[in-house]
């Protein structure tokens, strides 16, 4: 059995974050999609809420598990004993960020590979950062976000 990891803040999810999960869980028998908690990062939605959210997107997806983690991706990976984590990139600048975490992830945990899994085109420029400002000033964010997912912004205006 292959099982997978693709880790994200999902503040909130979007259409990108749900067509990779759409795309990397036809690759594995189990993909463990793990809304984690980064310090560095101020949230406009509590872990539960993203966690929530994320289950209700993924839940016609019958080998996806949507679970939440506070630590080190590593030892996350580590214990749901997970040989690849998937991390998505839009971009140049996504690509060497998600590269620098992927080599210190293998210094630090060995046998675990991580797959660079590109944006689909039509979702290159959607960030959950962009989504929450298209909301923050009233915009549509309809055609960025799962329907879920534009209700709860709304609601957070």
């Amino acid at each position: 059995m292959i099982k997978a990891l693709f880790p994200g803040s999902f503040d909130p999810v979007t259409n990108g974050h749900m067509s990779i999960i759409k795309r990397t869980a036809g690759l594995f028998d189990i993909l463990y999609v793990a809304v984690m908690v980064n310090p560095a990062k101020k949230y406009l939605f509590s872990p539960e809420e993203r966690l929530n959210m994320l289950k209700e997107c993924c839940k016609d997806i019958s080998n996806v598990k949507v679970i939440s983690f506070d630590g080190l991706l590593v030892n996350l990976a580590k214990k749901m004993d997970v040989g690849v984590i998937i991390k998505g990139v839009r971009n140049s600048s996504d690509f060497e960020s998600e590269f620098q975490q992927a080599q210190a992830n293998s210094m630090l945990l060995q046998g675990v590979e991580t797959f660079l899994m590109p944006s689909s085109p039509k979702d290159i420029a959607i960030s959950s950062t962009l989504v929450k400002q298209i909301a923050l000033f009233g915009g549509d964010i309809t055609p960025f976000v799962p329907k879920i997912v534009a209700e709860k912004l709304q609601k957070n205006k």
